[in-house]
């Protein structure tokens, strides 16, 4: 490959994670007409061409970030079922357990209508693609949310569960699994891009 067609490369990934540290690192935030001024392939190569920029994306965006930066107020259970999984997300801080409520709904909402929300994960385009074999119930508690969604397709069951798992290292880790997920999809965006220019 032209040393030329490397920076240009490694110029889109630094420009998607760029956008991914602006989004959620800023105290503020960024506004409704930013970030849907922004292409869905400036949020990585997972999310490239199938997330929707609706109404919604702003606040469901805001809710995400609160919620990482709140990350260590946040206690999750995951149970593996053999079809499927059962979480439990609480939190004491009243305007958290709010936020995991609110983001419950909205993704399960998503789920349903197929608007896909995708934040460098992997699990979700799987999810999405097969969403009409996923059964969802959601049980909201005083401090959050219980949810169970099972399938009886096997790869969707494993996909559902190792969601789980993505969701966990945010509710651990936080900005920082965040950012691990945003490089690592830079770097699988940088490599396609870089594939079809050989």
């Amino acid at each position: 490959m032209k040393r030329s067609s490397k920076i240009a490369v490694a110029v889109l990934a630094t420009l998607g994670l760029g956008a991914a540290v602006a989004v959620f690192a800023h105290p503020g935030g960024m506004g409704p007409g930013v970030m849907h001024g922004m292409g869905p392939g400036m949020m990585g190569g997972a999310m490239a061409g199938r997330v929707q920029h609706d109404d919604a994306f702003a606040a469901d965006m805001h809710l995400v970030r609160d919620m990482l930066f709140s990350h260590d107020r946040i206690k999750r259970t995951v149970t593996n079922l053999p079809n499927g999984i059962k979480t439990i997300t609480e939190s004491d801080d009243p305007q958290v357990a709010q936020a995991i409520q609110t983001h419950v709904a909205s993704m399960v909402q998503r789920l349903s209508d197929g608007k896909e929300f995708n934040l460098f994960s992997k699990t979700i385009p799987v999810l999405f693609d097969n969403r009409d074999k996923i059964e969802t119930t959601v049980e909201t508690t005083a401090n959050g949310s219980v949810v169970t969604q099972t399938s009886s397709d096997a790869k969707v069951v494993a996909a559902l569960q190792e969601h789980a798992t993505e969701v966990d290292e945010l509710v651990r880790e936080g900005m920082v699994a965040m950012m691990r997920n945003a490089r690592a999809s830079m770097g699988g965006a940088a490599a396609h891009l870089e594939q079809r220019q050989r």
